[in-house]
């Protein structure tokens, strides 16, 4: 009998139950993924808490996941039987031995990127390609600001942003994960516990500020971060890990510099299956170039049964870059 984690109502990680279940066959245009290692993202923390609902209750959790095909349905013609495949925006219910996703969702993955590594790395790092080139297309030699830099998709921004010349300044939560923000390229580091982040933004730019601000933090770092945009800068609010940002009154806006908002997410800019492989073979050759290094730390590979203890650490802020369930 396959496994997967479902749960059944709202609330912290020990609502995440382990059952059994029967993996259903592909509808058309779907392939049916043997998942080998899943993606754990902050998003499903908010998906099993109810700050993003779920269509209905009991519901499956994740959206990414590496594996191998292992049926195909109607209609599916560029992807087969035995690819190995990477996907992040499937229906809910990646963390599982299989799921089902739109074969349009679903990239094929090259011989050198292993299960763990694209697992670890696909929404996070489709996340930062759209980011860096689409959101606003970063300069070399600029300046910009990219809130929590030692999680997950912060992790890969400073390494990607390094390679573009770009001068990453990251904001943090401890000494350690300022060391790992360096490590993997961030140019700068504010290590918010202790330091005020908008006047060591201006410090570290000589008063100039920055012309972009990626934050995925919400509600906690909302003035701050517009405190650091140049006049007419872009606030780039992708993520809500400290709550939504919410009763915005607008006129802080001009009040600031006449700043521009806004609010993103991965499938406003991947919409069809081109800029998935585009985007995705940008991803690849990072990887594979070394450019970027998304292997994850044994102790952040959880076995899928153990998704409430992966939960609790990722909630805890002791993980650092990605964590993965391995059914």
């Amino acid at each position: 009998m396959a496994k997967r984690i479902e749960f059944a109502a709202n609330g912290g990680p020990e609502v995440l139950k382990y059952v059994d279940f029967t993996p259903k066959q592909p509808a058309d245009n779907e392939v049916l993924v043997a998942n080998k290692a899943i993606g754990i993202n902050y998003i499903d923390t908010y998906v099993r808490s109810g700050l993003y609902p779920t269509p209905s209750l009991p519901s499956g959790l994740g959206t990414e996941a590496a594996g191998i095909v292992e049926k195909v349905g109607a209609g599916v013609t560029h992807i087969n039987v035995g690819d190995r495949v990477v996907y992040a925006q499937s229906p809910l219910g990646a963390y599982s031995d299989y799921h089902c996703v739109a074969a349009d969702k679903v990239a094929k993955l090259p011989d050198a990127i292993s299960f763990e590594q694209a697992a670890a790395s696909f929404l996070k790092g489709l996340t930062v390609y759209y980011l860096l080139h689409m959101t606003y297309q970063v300069k070399p030699g600029e300046t910009i600001l990219f809130h929590a830099a030692a999680g997950g998709v912060g992790k890969i921004a400073c390494q990607w942003a390094k390679a573009l010349g770009v001068k990453l300044i990251g904001t943090v939560g401890s000494a350690g994960k300022a060391a790992q923000a360096k490590q993997d390229g961030a140019w700068a580091t504010i290590n918010y516990q202790e330091e005020d982040i908008a006047k060591r933004v201006s410090e570290l730019t000589n008063g100039e500020k920055v012309n972009v601000v990626y934050d995925s933090v919400g509600k906690s770092t909302w003035l701050a971060s517009l405190d650091c945009l140049r006049p007419h800068g872009l606030m780039v609010s992708f993520g809500n890990a400290s709550g939504p940002v919410t009763g915005v009154d607008l006129g802080i806006l001009n009040q600031k510099g006449g700043l521009f908002v806004t609010r993103p997410s991965l499938g406003n800019y991947i919409t069809t299956k081109q800029l998935l492989q585009h985007a995705a073979n940008e991803l690849f050759s990072m990887i594979a170039s070394g450019a970027i290094n998304v292997d994850v730390a044994p102790t952040q590979q959880f076995p899928l049964k153990d998704a409430v203890r992966a939960h609790q650490a990722l909630e805890s802020r002791i993980t650092s870059g990605s964590s993965l369930l391995i059914p």
